[in-house]
């Protein structure tokens, strides 16, 4: 069973590995997925080489499907008890992460990524690795209109850590449209198993404004 390497952290190389490949950090990366088999595919090995390199892993899943992460974790060989005591994994759900209050706020989650960010380094970690679900958008609720703004915001704090942030889509369920616009959010794509730069990213600079002149 792997646990947290008291003589590890940071790997010296800033890289990832994520189906398959190789990500340089920072990356922040919006990855695709068809079933929930693909996405454990690609995610649980991320999380496994996260741990046993001793980055923290933050991880934000469905309400009610948190302990079925935990087991898929376990299955890797992943002592999930251990990590959760030591800090090293948190798991949590999207209602009281994404939708805290019962609604989404893009300014209060990216001073929550910050805030995860610092929480990373105050506990001894020199990297956070973060696995998001993002179907919470597709909820009825205030607020979601933001999601888009939110990924792209990110961008101006990611980059200044080395630190892997996944978000995953499930790609059957999101329109068209949605998608184009966060795949844009993201510098990194992962899709059709394969994970690299994302040819096609725009900065948040230029996004951001153009999103916001969309909303209502």
């Amino acid at each position: 069973m792997t646990g947290r390497r008291h003589d590890s952290g940071f790997a010296p190389t800033g890289r990832a590995t994520l189906a398959g490949s190789t990500l340089t950090c920072p990356c922040h990366v919006c990855a695709l997925y068809q079933n929930s088999e693909e996405q454990y595919a690609a995610l649980v090995p991320f999380v496994r080489e996260g741990i046993e390199a001793g980055d923290r892993v933050v991880s934000v899943t469905a309400p009610g499907d948190d302990e079925a992460r935990r087991n898929r974790l376990r299955l890797a060989g992943i002592d999930v008890d251990r990590a959760e005591r030591e800090g090293q994994l948190e798991i949590s759900t999207w209602d009281t992460f994404y939708l805290d209050g019962g609604h989404f706020d893009a300014d209060a989650m990216v001073a929550l990524a910050q805030e995860a960010i610092d929480r990373t380094r105050q506990l001894g970690f020199k990297r956070m690795r973060g696995w998001a679900n993002m179907e919470w958008a597709l909820e009825d609720v205030r607020g979601v209109e933001q999601l888009v703004v939110y990924e792209s915001r990110l961008n101006h704090i990611l980059p200044l850590y080395n630190d892997a942030v996944v978000c995953a889509y499930d790609a059957t369920r999101f329109p068209a449209g949605v998608l184009e616009d966060v795949v844009r959010a993201h510098p990194h794509l992962c899709a059709d198993g394969f994970a690299g730069a994302h040819p096609h990213y725009v900065p948040p600079d230029e996004l951001v404004p153009e999103l916001t002149s969309k909303l209502p």
